[in-house]
């Protein structure tokens, strides 16, 4: 007999121990007879004011994350979601296909994480000049760059928020979401995109879309119909963008 509430799957979730919103974005979008089970990477919420900074944020999770994988093993998940995104995008798509490899031997299913679940979403539409938004610093957003244009876009325009920790990501407002959309826009740009899996994007992304004419997708959006996807699952979510509703 399958799993009593998870009787179609059963989704291990991956996210650092200081991310708050990548749980409740995962649970909006779940859908009947799928259920999530969240294992914290266990980092510190340091200040990060810089590049440097921002790096040691990055060795914390990479150092932590296996151990995570591990607890979720136990519960026998049928499939892995990667609820954190900047260690998906690192060094180039070679080295992101090397770290997508590694989880996947780890936890002995199937993953989908950020950087592949943007470029299939990212496919989907054909888009081939984009922009993108993150709440890292510079030096991610050259990774994140990087990747996709390792992918084959082209990328038009970054913004990066520098938000000063990894809890003060989750504190990002709507405004200062919706100014970075404003600047990233332009006739030149396919496709906007936002990375960062503390950033909460999944509802503005989908208003965005309905103004802009164009595809705005959030990665948390993006990652969690990737999973459901690639496990045979085609049930439409309304309400959080075309992405969900209609592929």
């Amino acid at each position: 007999m399958p799993d009593h509430l998870g009787y179609r799957k059963k989704f291990g979730v991956l996210g650092p121990s200081t991310n708050t919103i990548v749980q409740p974005d995962f649970d909006d979008l779940r859908v009947r007879g799928v259920t999530n089970h969240y294992s914290r990477i266990v980092i510190p919420n340091n200040p990060v004011s810089d590049n440097e900074g921002f790096l040691k944020l990055v060795d914390s999770i990479n150092g932590a994350t296996l151990d995570a994988v591990d607890v979720l093993k136990s519960c026998e998940m049928d499939y892995m979601v990667m609820g954190m995104s900047a260690a998906t995008f690192w060094n180039g798509r070679a080295g992101a296909e090397k770290y997508l490899a590694m989880m996947t031997e780890r936890a002995g299913v199937g993953v989908s994480c950020g950087s592949f679940a943007m470029e299939a979403a990212l496919n989907v539409y054909k888009a081939r000049r984009i922009a993108f938004m993150s709440p890292y610093f510079p030096v991610a957003n050259d990774q994140v760059r990087r990747f996709f244009q390792d992918c084959g876009f082209d990328v038009v325009r970054d913004v990066c928020l520098r938000r000063p920790s990894p809890v003060l990501i989750a504190h990002a407002t709507d405004e200062q979401c919706r100014q970075a959309i404003r600047e990233l826009d332009g006739d030149d740009v396919d496709a906007i995109v936002q990375v960062g899996t503390n950033l909460s994007m999944i509802r503005l992304a989908a208003a965005a879309e309905l103004f802009l004419g164009k595809p705005v997708i959030a990665i948390n959006t993006a990652t969690y119909w990737h999973a459901l996807r690639a496990v045979g699952i085609d049930d439409r979510v309304v309400g959080f963008g075309n992405l969900m509703e209609h592929h």
